[in-house]
């Protein structure tokens, strides 16, 4: 896999992390969109650096 594959598996095991967290109540929802906000950053940064 390429450094960019990888970044994007990252992100969907990531985000879904974050929604079954969510779905469970362990975070409300702001909490939850600053996770995958975060997520979404690091993701373009990789994308931008490749």
């Amino acid at each position: 896999m390429t450094d960019l594959e990888d970044a994007v598996s990252e992100f969907l095991s990531e985000t879904d992390t974050v929604y079954r967290e969510y779905d469970k109540g362990y975070m409300d929802a702001d909490a939850a969109l600053s996770r995958i906000q975060k997520e979404v950053e690091d993701l373009r940064e990789k994308a931008e650096s490749e």
